[in-house]
């Protein structure tokens, strides 16, 4: 089996990427700057937890020592994490090569390139640091989480009001099917093309209304939708369907079947 590092593996794909690799047998080290303790909860049996951070390049070193391939599913949401965002990929790449590692696969958001939001701008930059690494790399682009829409909703309904973006779609997916991928592309042989990137989107496309009324109706919530308009680039990339890859369906748990697991 493989020795798999898993860089944010404390974070919601990256539990679900170490969890499944351990099912699977794999040898798992997990790079987070706050590591669960023994026994605590979020940590898997099997994994082995390092304090590291790419911010600094603390810790890298130990974590990556006979490892084969990371997967990168750090994030970087605000402050710190968020300006450092691609210059710790780029931390996290340059040590990996020196470890010898042959390979890393990075999560990103599809068609992040196209929404001038600083989290998408910070994800895009990201995967040009990883186009351009003397590893092979695997830039998987995924569509929204399930949980996403739950935060926009759940936030939304703490003042009795939904917000449901006019004329939005999305083809949201679970975040452990997002982990699969990534499992996917790390295990997979060599290839002759060094840099690639690979799509993948949930089951099914919904506009945002019938999503906000299957959320109400797992949630027992009475707030009430609101539509609203996004304007600018944002709102465009929305309403043009830029979110959307249903070519490139992957997984089968809908909106639906995720919210009734919980």
């Amino acid at each position: 089996m493989t020795r798999i590092c898993v860089a944010g593996g404390t974070g919601q794909v990256g539990r679900e990427v170490v969890r499944q690799a351990v099912q699977l047998g794999h040898d798992v080290s997990v790079i987070s700057r706050h590591p669960p303790g023994p026994g605590a909860g979020g940590a898997y049996d099997g994994a082995d937890y390092y304090r590291a951070d790419v911010t600094t390049g603390e810790g890298l070193a130990a974590a990556l020592a006979g490892v084969a391939v990371v997967i990168d599913c750090l994030e970087g949401r605000s402050g710190r994490a968020l300006k450092d965002f691609a210059a710790g990929g780029a931390r996290l790449l340059d040590a990996a090569h020196h470890a010898g590692i042959r390979k890393a696969v990075l999560l990103s958001i599809i068609n992040c390139d196209q929404v001038p939001l600083r989290f998408y701008r910070s994800k895009a930059d990201k995967e040009r640091i990883y186009a351009a690494s003397a590893l092979e790399t695997v830039t998987v682009r995924a569509t929204q989480f399930h949980s996403l829409l739950v935060q926009l909703f759940a936030a939304g309904a703490t003042v009795g009001l939904i917000p449901v973006v006019k004329g939005a779609r999305f083809q949201t997916m679970a975040p452990g099917e997002a982990a699969s991928a990534l499992l996917e592309a790390a295990v997979e042989g060599p290839s002759q093309e060094l840099h690639r990137v690979r799509t993948v989107g949930g089951p099914e496309v919904n506009g945002m209304a019938e999503l906000a009324e299957t959320w109400k109706h797992h949630s027992g919530s009475r707030g009430r939708l609101i539509r609203l308009p996004l304007p600018g680039a944002a709102g465009k990339y929305l309403r043009e369907g830029g979110n959307l890859v249903p070519e490139h369906r992957y997984g089968t748990e809908t909106f639906a079947g995720w919210l009734a697991k919980r």
